[in-house]
């Protein structure tokens, strides 16, 4: 990462920190009383092969410990009715900004995938993952829909894993290396104000 980079993720995770505290605590507030406890969702996922890191996120959905993999349709029953507002707004991303103060994240980059499908596709994620995961990027953007709508027609953990494995990260890695050949401050802060506008959507 650049120092240019870095710079920008500081910078903007800052000065969206003062607004953002103060949303942050009314959500966990709603995920208290509304769904209980835990109000927050932790996730292992790679920053590098070899380099985890947790991920935080407002939980969405019902705990459940046997829970692994990327959520599909098989999942979509435990989705609780905060957890759905929290996503369709994606504001149970908002966690996410202390992963960009740590270091761990940048608002632009990959999206940070779980240890699993790195150990199953070493050579792949070695080159997806020379760039800092992100909140955002290049891949979620033209792709994140797409993969949501392909992953909801699963119905078991099987189907969802086939699904994401054959269709989904061969179409992100693609979309991540092309932003890795590409990336700069002004490609970083152009896909920054589009995925504003989306969320302003």
């Amino acid at each position: 990462m650049t120092f240019g980079k870095r710079a920008l993720d500081l910078l903007l995770a800052l000065v969206l920190l003062v607004p953002a505290v103060p949303v942050m605590a009314v959500i966990a507030l709603l995920v208290l009383c509304l769904d209980g406890r835990p109000v927050f969702y932790a996730s292992e996922r790679m920053r590098a092969p070899g380099r985890p890191f947790t991920l935080w996120k407002f939980r969405t959905m019902r705990p459940d410990s046997g829970d692994s993999g990327v959520s599909g349709g098989d999942k979509a029953g435990r989705i609780t009715r905060t957890g759905r507002v929290l996503r369709r707004m994606r504001l149970d991303e908002l966690p996410q900004l202390w992963n960009v103060l740590a270091g761990d994240m940048s608002f632009i980059g990959p999206r940070p995938p779980l240890r699993e499908y790195v150990e199953r596709f070493p050579q792949l994620y070695a080159r997806v993952l020379r760039s800092r995961p992100g909140i955002s990027g290049l891949a979620t953007l033209q792709f994140h829909r797409h993969e949501e709508r392909l992953l909801a027609r699963a119905r078991t953990r099987q189907e969802t894993d086939a699904i994401y494995c054959r269709a989904c990260i061969p179409r992100k890695a693609r979309l991540d290396l092309i932003y890795q050949r590409r990336r700069n401050l002004c490609l970083d802060l152009l896909l920054i104000a589009r995925t504003a506008r989306r969320a302003i959507r």
